[in-house]
């Protein structure tokens, strides 16, 4: 299986780009998208829908052209899910889960610790009500989570360790509770495929940051251990534009 995660930093503006011919092109099984951007309008159907998928997305009902994720399947899942236990974060569009034969499928946009770390502590929170909720789809089966994660988790993460630590995405809370996540037996299958590549996902619009390769690697597929023998490759795709991020591509048999 090929399975895509892509920040578009706004779907009707990546829509304007070479976004359409980008997905052909990936022919992923499952690819997510995060930050759609997208306010649900009576009547309108989302703006891309593409032939041969089921497609499933969720928008932010507390403030308009803000998170929202979405997910495009080949094969129809057994169930989905929005949000995490009880549908939290729903209100924001941060999660949809689809339910497979032998695997759970989670996209995610994480919340972003936000300007002066505002939202730091709703963040985290979200992190330990994450674990929660995969302590209850484990009893099932195993899971393959992804999305921008709006973390480096380490220094070989990012260009400028020093001078963003504490900075959004980069404090030693954030670190953390992602450290936490990956000990509670989860992969973070590039960086154990690849211990000393340095690439990045994500570009900051200033100073001309991805032609300089000023960036973070903030964008992940994390699986269950037992999945990751089934790893076939764990791949940042650089050469693909149209967001401040760029996709990431799990191959994976299952």
């Amino acid at each position: 299986m090929r399975l895509v995660s892509f920040n578009v930093n706004g779907i009707r503006a990546i829509l304007k780009k070479d976004f359409e011919e980008d997905f052909k092109k990936l022919d992923a099984d499952i690819f997510a998208i995060e930050e759609t951007k997208y306010t649900e309008k009576e009547g309108e159907e989302f703006p891309f829908l593409p032939e041969g998928y089921f497609a499933y997305q969720r928008t932010s009902k507390v403030r308009k052209g803000y998170s929202g994720v979405a997910v495009f399947s080949k094969k129809e899942p057994l169930s989905v899910h929005y949000g995490l236990l009880d549908n939290k974060y729903d209100e924001e569009g941060r999660v949809i889960t689809l339910e497979f034969e032998d695997f759970y499928f989670v996209g995610a946009y994480v919340p972003n610790a936000g300007e002066e770390l505002k939202r730091l502590d709703f963040r985290i929170q979200y992190e330990k009500d994450l674990l929660e909720y995969f302590k209850e789809l484990e009893k099932k089966k195993p899971i393959v989570y992804t999305g921008d994660l709006n973390v480096a988790h380490k220094e070989i993460d990012l260009k400028n360790p020093s001078s963003n630590h504490n900075n959004p995405g980069f404090t030693d809370e954030e670190r953390g509770s992602f450290e936490t996540l990956l000990s509670k037996g989860y992969v973070d299958t590039f960086r154990k495929l690849y211990p000393d590549t340095v690439k990045y996902s994500w570009w900051s619009y200033r100073f001309n940051s991805r032609a300089h390769n000023a960036g973070w690697r903030i964008d992940y597929f994390i699986v269950s251990n037992i999945l990751f023998p089934k790893v076939k490759n764990s791949l940042i795709l650089n050469d693909v534009y149209g967001s401040d991020h760029c996709p990431v591509l799990l191959e994976i048999d299952l």
